[in-house]
């Protein structure tokens, strides 16, 4: 795409002869971008978005309108990628990273487009300057542009650049240095009315959602869920006593809890507390816990299992509430190497007596703990593995110079750069044993079907309980299985699923003697 305006480069120095600021090239150019193509389409947008980088003597108003102009083009096409992005179970790390840098390419080129425009609106208007007018709604836009953005960040678990809260922070002055914060903007094909405040509340609370534990589709259903709750929350110029969250628009600084208050007020400080949308999205969450239906009213963009909405509204009530959640453990600072693998195949073999915990020839990462509590580890890793790296990776872990092994799962992730990360991680037990269980089920029946392996972890259990962690689409609350040990037969009758994903399920059972 950029190859077709390189040769327009030399004369953008000349005058404006960048063929986006004639109406009828636009209208060209809008006209013979693919309908049937969304990301072709998208990155014919993105290349011209980034044609107009550099170029000083072009008209601000005229930029404005053509901006407007490729945004609203590519509504459709960002609404049918976001589809196959979340629509797609098993994407490929290739294809998942085509679609993940399209989305976050265009976001960032257009917030960075709009910022060009405010920066440019100035006290005395000359020919081809932005008017005033139109800065409630070119603060909405530009706020809704970084707020892509960073969502598609977090879809990668970051990094985010705190200069885009400057930024974020700079709109919302801007709008409201010109009274215009409050107010109603109305976007074409975007249902109801919104204002720069609104949307800038919306990125905040997204932000202080702490969402790096959800998948990404779970933080694509919380941006959802917190539109539709926004009128219960309580944005202020100043601290009340039960805010829980701030932040300063001037400063490149995301918003950060208010464990204390600010070392010194400042005009430019705000503060958020949850208010009634805490209680609201509670009552919400006893339905669906109750086995009820999402209440009709609600409309979340999609259809989403049951499941998800409960992992979704569990998460936003515990991080948005009143009394943010407080650390279960006490973390104790450590700097520990550990051998690490991933998924149930690798663990099977690590638990199993056959291969006595020397995982030969498995691929074994190395990372580095740097706190240890009773919940879990907090790990560094200073190369980033392939696509089995995501919130909800099960792992075997063997800290440096010790034999036993122990069993995980990944509930935090966050890049810190394109090689480094982060990464919280869940003890499931200190101690598990590899079997391998079969349905109950007549003689003939039994002898035909094939064992599954399955992990019985032996500790963390309630009181005559195992849980178990098999393949995924194992368990069945109807049909009890059974395994051998030792020359002696167990039943294990189904109590529960405790948590299911594309890799694994973790169920509890009851275990009894047979025969």
């Amino acid at each position: 795409m950029l190859n077709k305006v390189a040769n327009l480069g030399g004369l953008f120095a000349q005058k404006t002869d960048h063929p986006l600021a004639n109406a009828r090239e636009l209208r060209r150019v809008l006209s013979e971008l693919p309908t049937d193509n969304a990301f072709k389409a998208l990155d014919e947008i993105s290349g011209w978005l980034e044609s107009l980088d550099g170029v000083s003597n072009f008209p601000v108003s005229t930029l404005y309108e053509v901006l407007e102009q490729f945004e609203e083009t590519a509504q459709p096409h960002l609404k049918r990628l976001s589809r196959e992005y979340f629509g797609t179970s098993r994407l490929s790390k290739s294809e998942e990273n085509r679609l993940w840098s399209i989305n976050y390419g265009f976001w960032t080129r257009l917030a960075a487009a709009y910022e060009r425009c405010l920066l440019s609106i100035g006290e005395k208007a000359r020919p081809g300057d932005l008017a005033k007018a139109v800065l409630p709604t070119l603060c909405v836009r530009l706020i809704i542009a970084f707020g892509r953005a960073l969502k598609w960040e977090q879809f990668h678990y970051g990094p985010s650049p705190d200069t885009s809260w400057q930024s974020l922070g700079r709109a919302l002055l801007s709008a409201e240095e010109a009274g215009g914060a409050s107010k109603a903007v109305a976007l074409p094909g975007r249902s109801g009315m919104t204002s720069p405040q609104q949307e800038y509340e919306k990125v905040m609370i997204f932000q202080a959602a702490s969402l790096d534990s959800l998948l990404p589709v779970g933080i694509e259903l919380a941006e959802h869920v917190i539109a539709h709750f926004l009128p219960g929350f309580v944005f202020t110029a100043q601290a009340q006593i039960d805010s829980v969250y701030w932040v300063d628009l001037k400063l490149a600084q995301s918003p950060q809890r208010l464990a204390r208050m600010p070392a010194q007020a400042a005009p430019t400080q705000r503060f958020l507390k949850p208010g009634a949308a805490h209680e609201a999205m509670r009552a919400v969450l006893d339905t669906l816990e109750r086995g009820g239906d999402m209440p009709a009213e609600i409309n979340l963009g999609g259809q989403y299992p049951v499941k998800l909405l409960v992992t979704v509204f569990r998460h936003l009530t515990n991080y948005l509430s009143p009394i943010p959640p407080q650390r279960l453990h006490d973390r104790h600072r450590v700097t520990h190497r550990m051998s690490v693998l991933n998924g149930l195949v690798n663990a099977f073999v690590v638990f199993s007596d056959e291969f006595g915990g020397r995982p030969a020839g498995l691929p074994t990462e190395v990372w580095v703990a740097e706190n240890v509590s009773r919940g879990g580890f907090g790990a560094l890793l200073d190369s980033i593995p392939g696509e089995w790296l995501k919130v909800g990776a099960l792992l075997a872990m063997q800290p440096e110079g010790g034999d036993n092994w122990l069993l995980g799962v990944i509930r935090r992730y966050h890049r810190l750069s394109e090689k480094d990360a982060r990464v919280g991680i869940q003890a499931l037990a200190t101690k598990a044993l590899s079997i391998e269980v079969r349905p109950r089920g007549s003689s003939i029946y039994m002898a035909a079907a094939g064992a599954t392996p399955a992990l019985m972890l032996l500790d963390g259990n309630e009181p005559d309980e195992f849980r178990l962690i098999l393949p995924p689409m194992t368990f069945d609350p109807r049909d009890s299985m059974e395994y051998a040990r030792d020359g002696k037969r167990f039943q294990l009758t189904p109590i529960s699923l405790v948590e299911q994903t594309g890799d694994y399920e973790l169920a509890r059972y009851r275990r009894s003697p047979l025969g």
